[in-house]
């Protein structure tokens, strides 16, 4: 499960190849880390119910046929405020630019939010084709479903319009096969058993995060962030793994860490068993929590986040 290094030797399939980079672009809470984790049958971005949940750009690796599709999932694209903000925006761009194919994941519960107009308005100004995802239709009826994607394409330039349930599973093999035949023609970029090029220690950081927006209420999960500072490898086959979970205030330290430090166990016992599940061994797993004022703004952490910390 867990991804390998991205320096490997491209592997070659003996039956003819297609291999391409495929942005999964959307407003915030559109589904697009429930897909990528559907689309490459694993586990590597987080879930949860909150909006703005992913940060930085992540790669998911999947092979469908003969050909290799690298799924980009970006942050969800909004009106930005703080550095971070601006940052996440940027990666969610960036990673659209530099792809072979982009598919546009909209919520078909929500339909044209402000956030999806400036999307759509973006996508119009550049006169960027994509593919249209309409997701969640396990929670929408038909009709209204056909209403939505016929406003859409007259406001993009779509093909195809596909509708799908990253959650269920509904039409997204449609979208694969879609995909597999649109990406250009060439050999594999990573080995055939590889599903990602994050580091390990970066999905483990995301895997505790998870569990800290789980757990914690309002807009606490937003003012925090976690990075793995220390990573041992036991002779037992073991790992040990120091993470820090960055607030904002020491009142917000004071919340993570819970009465006699009960909330903070408990969001350390979840994390260390959805790290097991990924690395498939035992961890041992040390959270401590740290108060970095303004961290939000900080282009050290945001670099850390994998993110530019420039804009």
């Amino acid at each position: 499960m867990a991804p390998a290094s991205a320096e490997t030797t491209p592997v070659t399939p003996s039956a003819p190849t297609r291999c391409g980079y495929v942005a999964l672009i959307g407003a915030p809470n559109a589904g697009k880390s429930t897909l990528l984790n559907r689309l490459v049958g694993h586990k590597l971005a987080i879930v949860t119910p909150k909006a703005q949940t992913t940060r930085s750009r992540l790669l998911g690796i999947a092979i469908e046929g003969a050909a290799q599709l690298i799924y980009v999932d970006t942050p969800g694209i909004f009106a930005p405020r703080r550095r971070l903000d601006r940052a996440m925006v940027a990666a969610a761009w960036s990673g659209a630019e530099d792809a072979d194919q982009t598919v546009l994941l909209v919520d078909a519960a929500n339909g044209i939010t402000a956030d999806v107009a400036r999307i759509l308005d973006r996508l119009g100004e550049r006169r960027w084709r994509a593919v249209l995802a309409l997701n969640k239709i396990d929670r929408v009826r038909r009709e209204r479903l056909l209403g939505l994607a016929a406003e859409l394409t007259k406001r993009g330039d779509f093909d195809p319009v596909l509708m799908i349930s990253a959650l269920t599973g509904d039409g997204v093999d449609d979208l694969k096969g879609y995909l597999a035949q649109a990406v250009p023609p060439g050999p594999w970029l990573f080995p055939e058993d590889q599903l990602s090029d994050a580091p390990e220690r970066l999905i483990a950081a995301e895997l505790t995060r998870e569990q800290v927006f789980l757990q914690l209420h309002d807009d606490l999960p937003y003012a925090s962030t976690v990075e793995t500072e220390s990573w041992e490898e036991r002779r037992d086959g073991s790992v040990r793994i120091g993470q820090v979970i960055y607030v904002e205030r020491p009142s917000q330290r004071a919340i993570v860490l819970g009465e006699g430090g009960r909330r903070i166990k408990e969001i350390g016992a979840r994390a260390r068993l959805e790290l097991e599940a990924m690395l498939g061994r035992r961890v041992h797993l040390f959270l401590f929590v740290k108060v970095r004022e303004n961290w939000a703004e900080d282009r050290e952490r945001l670099a850390a986040l994998g993110l530019n910390p420039q804009v």
